[in-house]
């Protein structure tokens, strides 16, 4: 049985199952990474402009830091799906990835900000904090920049955006850094439940 059609009707996430169905057809394409970027933005922004399919068990804040939950997995791990559920003013450390990724905001709104190392290896500010609303989406990898920090842009609300990595991020080991370019070696995981789509 395949991820889509295992996916009970009244669930209420068709619009997922879908998401899910064509970015597996452009992962089989192997694209290279900026068509990739490009046509799987378009897909991840379609489905971050209508906010009524996320069960709420997966849109759960908590009140010290901010939740990652597992939507999908691709079954050889070439692609995985998360909500990461920002509670009122969370924001991460400063982090990379490792990987391709494609976050776009379905609530709320976040503050995005990248980095850079300086010749010293210090990380620097790429540029100005960007705020990032509903049905937008960025993208980070290795090749366009991988080094950034998020928060929510709210301290009385809620903000939730879907990620696509390419890997099970949940076992990639990533690193924070500090300002000085210090790296500290960390892998993610997810909050503990089941994966939306098994």
């Amino acid at each position: 049985m395949n991820a889509v059609s295992s996916i009970a009707p009244d669930l209420g996430i068709q619009r997922l199952a879908d998401f899910v169905a064509d970015f597996a057809l452009l992962i089989d394409e192997r694209p290279v990474e900026s068509a990739l970027i490009a046509r799987g933005g378009r897909l991840l922004a379609d489905l971050v402009s209508h906010d009524d399919w996320l069960p709420q068990a997966y849109a759960e804040p908590d009140p010290e830091r901010y939740r990652q939950y597992l939507l999908y997995l691709d079954p050889r791990a070439r692609f995985s799906i998360v909500s990461f559920v920002w509670g009122r003013g969370q924001a991460t450390p400063v982090h990379d990835h490792r990987t391709w990724g494609l976050i776009g905001v379905l609530r709320g709104a976040e503050f995005s900000e990248r980095f850079f190392r300086d010749p010293e290896g210090a990380i620097r500010p790429a540029g100005p904090v960007r705020t990032v609303y509903p049905g937008e989406v960025e993208a980070v990898s290795p090749r366009l920049g991988d080094i950034h920090r998020v928060a929510n842009a709210y301290d009385d609300r809620v903000s939730i955006s879907i990620h696509v990595y390419g890997a099970d991020i949940g076992k990639v080991e990533r690193a924070t850094y500090d300002r000085s370019g210090q790296e500290k070696p960390f892998v993610s995981g997810y909050y503990p439940l089941p994966v939306l789509i098994p």
